[in-house]
């Protein structure tokens, strides 16, 4: 074989070899949480019926805020707040100017507790953006409240006050304010407020009953939460405040009557091991003996055709220890 014939067939051969050689690729990235949000929606969409109808909306109006915001809601409500969340975002970049946007970005913040991005954010589009509505000054101060920043929420709440005063939810939510900062005679007159605008706020009446526990004013701390629920769970709230106060001696009092009232009650059940354990003395309350079906049955057959008879009299009160 010449030398020529030679180059020729290792030519061959080489080209040979490359053709055949494969090289390796690198597996792709895994999808991150994000793209895996956006196919599961994207997925969750295509079979809505109202997800796809919104997105075909949106898609020939896009400057239509409400349909942005009512599909972020649409994508929260069916668990992807991922999601809600951006269209949030979207909306409130692509509208800078519009309140709406704002307030449901900030919604969608606190329901990812991202509570110090919503607080600034709204911080910041309130000082660009002067508002009239109670509701923005509202959310501020219960997100500054939320975030453990009592004496920054309270100018808050008194500037939606300011705006709206004839809300009651904005004087409890003040008074609560207040009451957390231990301002219990201020955060008293707040409730009363509220309840004069609405009577039947359950939620004011509550709280009216644990500022007036915390000013020693105990009888009307009863009065505030037997008139929301009842004398069992009055009592059990007293004797609550009064253990947080370290006062065990009137808090196992309290507990008695709770339970005098109604003796399974849990709350008030657990409340009184509690403060056994604090004080150190046994939990006892009094309880009478539960009678079998079949005694009460012969008891009753006996009073028809016999008379009464001194075994069917109340026998005496036994204590047993809390459980």
């Amino acid at each position: 074989m010449t030398r020529r014939l030679w180059l020729a067939a290792m030519g061959l051969l080489m080209a040979s070899c490359v053709q055949h050689t494969q090289v390796a690729k690198a597996p792709p990235p895994p999808p991150s949480v994000w793209d895996r949000q956006i196919h599961n929606a994207i997925d969750a969409g295509d079979g809505d019926y109202q997800l796809r109808v919104l997105r075909q909306k949106l898609a020939a109006d896009p400057d239509n805020i409400p349909i942005r915001l009512e599909m972020a809601k649409a994508y929260q409500d069916r668990g992807y707040p991922d999601v809600a969340l951006e269209v949030c975002r979207l909306a409130a970049a692509r509208f800078p100017e519009s309140g709406e946007a704002q307030l449901a970005l900030v919604r969608a913040l606190r329901d990812m507790n991202r509570r110090t991005e919503a607080i600034d954010g709204l911080t910041a589009f309130l000082k660009a953006h002067p508002q009239s509505g109670p509701e923005y000054f509202s959310w501020l101060g219960i997100l500054r409240d939320e975030s453990g920043l009592w004496p920054l929420g309270e100018p808050a709440h008194r500037k939606a006050l300011e705006l709206a005063p004839s809300l009651d939810y904005l004087h409890n939510n003040l008074g609560y304010n207040l009451l957390m900062q231990k301002k219990y005679a201020e955060a008293a007159g707040e409730f009363r407020e509220a309840l004069k605008l609405n009577p039947r706020s359950a939620v004011a009446r509550n709280n009216l009953g644990l500022a007036l526990a915390n000013l020693g004013e105990t009888d009307q701390a009863v009065a505030s939460w037997q008139a929301a629920s009842d004398a069992t769970t009055a009592h059990n709230n007293l004797a609550a405040v009064l253990m947080e106060k370290g006062n065990y001696p009137n808090a196992r009092k309290e507990l008695e009557i709770a339970l005098s009232y109604n003796s399974a009650y849990p709350a008030a059940l657990k409340n009184l091991e509690l403060v056994s354990r604090l004080d150190g003395h046994a939990a006892t309350l009094a309880v009478k003996p539960v009678e079998s079906r079949w005694r009460r049955w012969k008891i009753a057959f006996r009073r028809l055709f016999v008379g009464p008879l001194q075994d069917s009299r109340t026998e005496p009160v036994k204590t047993a220890s809390a459980p």
